[in-house]
């Protein structure tokens, strides 16, 4: 486990501190300029710029747990990486089942990537169900290690195949290479001598799995071996058998002649400095304790869990020595009330949900909006309306994050493109709701929430400064000519209201959902007043475009198309548009980081291009934002599957929009 720390003598100093078991936490020091230098591979050991691996199991076989240490071990051994975690349609569908197999991608490199990959070369499938589900995205002539124990004819049926035909002996995967392996058996049989029961033993096969892929792949041991023994300290019987089918999985990629299958990826030349390997829950999370510590405002949570957000809740619960409260509330409505008083009170408050729960939140931020306090709401989308798919990424939430509210509510919109970048999302949200005093929508998916990649821990003096006061004087006088407190008169350039705490002597003042009076914040129903405060509040968002960096584009600046993105569509569209430019291809990217308000020139970078098409995990939320308030004919590219875009399918649409 990595840790962060706050300096207690100079606050602005970030330290950082591991564990003596660090080596098996995922942090990697990286120095000098490149980590490239790497004895050369062994005579039957080929290499490879990149591979791309997809484990698949049972819902109970540990797939998630397998893939994340091999992603560990190859962050630990200096490759780029990224990963595409997928859960079961079904959380607990039958065993076996087409409905309950979990999987989970991974591409390693030597250079610079930024998707998990299209189609994988390599399936471990340790079921029939796995195979049947999953075979359709292997490339073919890709290689299949399936675990030939449990196609039997009880699993073949659950998996859907036809009675007496098994893939495996049928000759239907003549065209892949297959590695057919007794994994469970041989897990079993390393097992025995430890006292293991064969039932428990069975629950060690991906570790099995792991091993072997970890010779294939030429991935360090030491990491895993180590992760072992401190996960599971606690049972010293379940450290030995892990221990032991990995070992075994390991040895017997070095006796079963499997010397052909052996490759090497070389670390890539990565900028030196501190590592770790991160999802976009826990940057999400990291980043909200530095905004914490750059501003020096306590943080609330209030959260209700919900997939895929809880991981958020989980990682700032143990987060109070950075002066960090959570609440887990019985429901979505309780969680950003909670939030909304703990802003009045003078912290930064946070909710964290998914789509189903903005929709109940709407009231509550409504409120923040009239109030005009600092809330983070942040949006990890999944998809479908109602339960929908909790389990399935999208990114369809935009509209309610722009016009989910009763009345004229506006609300910044912050979004985050990658898994690292969550963390400086997490930090621009919060700069942008302490400055302006208004709640912030931060819009993340499953898809950044579950993937990982390698990220560099920041310099602390890199990140922005957040400067907060908080009102201590009184600052206008009544009709007596007495010193009163105005709780909404505003800054001239940012529009935002003082921020009082309560209990402060002299600053005594009333706010409430009613209708305010401008200044003063008496409850008003002049109708003139009423719309300056609708106004005021739709300025305020306004203004903040002043604030906001301008349209970043990738490309040359005479191109042909540019594709426009926001959200998690970066990794595919920059993988994409890489593809077509080296096919010739004259294509610009621009990625949107902030939704509300555009960035200023958005109009005129728009104008530029003869075509613009926007790729959406949505039927075209952005495009229909952008075509109404610039008038130009941005077409939208939806992908609603329940999956991300591939770097494949974006390509196909840029070769299409220009033919």
């Amino acid at each position: 486990m990595l840790y962060l720390g706050w300096s207690e003598r100079v606050t602005s100093n970030w330290v950082l501190w591991h564990r003596s078991q660090a080596h098996a936490s995922g942090l990697l020091i990286l120095e000098g300029t490149n980590v490239t230098d790497t004895a050369s591979a062994p005579s039957d050991t080929s290499s490879l710029d990149h591979i791309i691996i997809r484990f698949a199991g049972d819902s109970g076989d540990g797939m998630q747990l397998t893939g994340d240490r091999f992603t560990n071990a190859s962050a630990m051994f200096g490759n780029d990486l990224a990963t595409m975690p997928d859960f079961p349609a079904e959380i607990r569908a039958p065993a076996g089942t087409l409905a309950g197999v979990s999987a989970f991608q991974v591409q390693i490199s030597d250079h610079d990537i930024t998707t998990p990959g299209d189609s994988p070369s390599i399936l471990i499938a340790m079921n029939p169900a796995a195979l049947a589900s999953e075979l359709h995205r292997l490339d073919l002539g890709g290689t299949i290690i399936a675990n030939e124990d449990t196609f039997d004819e009880r699993n073949l049926a659950k998996a859907g195949y036809p009675i007496n035909v098994n893939p495996l002996e049928d000759g239907s995967l003549d065209n892949y290479t297959l590695i057919k392996v007794p994994m469970t058996s041989i897990t079993k049989e390393a097992c025995a001598p430890l006292g293991v029961k064969p039932r428990d033993a069975d629950r060690s096969k991906n570790f099995f799995a792991l091993g072997l892929v970890s010779w294939m792949y030429s991935r360090p041991t030491d990491t895993t071996l180590d992760w072992i023994k401190a996960k599971f300290a606690k049972n010293e019987q379940v450290v030995a058998a892990n221990t032991a089918a990995f070992k075994a999985g390991h040895a017997f990629g070095e006796t079963a002649e499997l010397s052909g299958h052996k490759v090497e990826i070389k670390p890539a030349a990565l900028e030196p400095g501190n590592y770790t390997n991160i999802d976009g829950n826990t940057a999400l999370s990291w980043g909200l304790v530095a905004a914490t510590k750059l501003s020096g405002i306590p943080m609330f949570l209030g959260s209700y869990p919900i997939t895929p957000a809880s991981d958020i809740l989980h990682e700032l619960s143990s987060k109070k020595h950075f002066g960090i409260r959570t609440l887990q509330a019985e429901d979505e409505i309780a969680a950003v009330a909670s939030a909304v008083g703990a802003a009045f009170g003078g912290h930064i408050g946070v909710t964290t949900t998914s789509g189903p729960g903005i929709a109940l939140k709407g009231e509550a931020m409504g409120l923040a909006l009239s109030l005009e306090l600092p809330l983070v709401v942040i949006n990890i989308q999944r998809g479908g309306p109602s339960t929908g798919l909790p389990t399935k990424t999208e990114a369809a939430d935009l509209m309610m994050a722009m016009y989910g509210r009763h009345g004229e509510s506006p609300m910044p919109i912050v979004a985050s493109y990658s898994p690292a970048q969550c963390f400086d999302a997490a930090i621009e949200a919060v700069r942008i709701a302490l400055k302006y005093r208004t709640p912030v929508m931060l819009l993340s998916d499953g898809y950044l929430a579950n993937g990982t990649e390698p990220w560099k821990l920041p310099d602390p003096a890199s990140l922005p400064t957040i400067d907060v006061e908080f009102a201590t004087a009184p600052n206008a006088k009544n009709d007596e000519g007495e010193d009163v407190f105005w709780p909404y008169l505003r800054d001239p350039e940012t529009l935002a209201r003082p921020w009082a705490i309560p209990g402060t002597p002299g600053l005594e003042h009333r706010v409430g959902g009613i209708e305010k009076q401008d200044g003063t914040g008496n409850i008003s129903y002049d109708p003139e007043n009423h719309a300056h405060m609708v106004q005021i509040r739709d300025d305020k968002v306004s203004v903040i475009a002043d604030d906001i960096p301008l349209t970043m584009v990738d490309g040359p600046d005479e191109a042909d198309l540019l594709v426009l993105g926001w959200g998690s569509t970066w990794g595919a569209i920059t993988s994409g548009r890489r593809r077509a430019e080296m096919a010739g291809y004259k294509v610009a990217h621009a990625h949107l980081t902030h939704l509300n308000p555009f960035p200023k020139d958005l109009g005129d970078v728009l104008r530029r291009y003869p075509k613009v098409i926007v790729p959406e995990m949505n039927l075209g939320q952005l495009s229909k934002l952008v075509r109404a308030e610039y008038l130009v004919d941005a077409q939208a590219v939806s992908k609603v599957k329940g999956q991300p875009f591939t770097a494949g399918e974006i390509y196909d649409v840029i070769v299409g929009a220009l033919q």
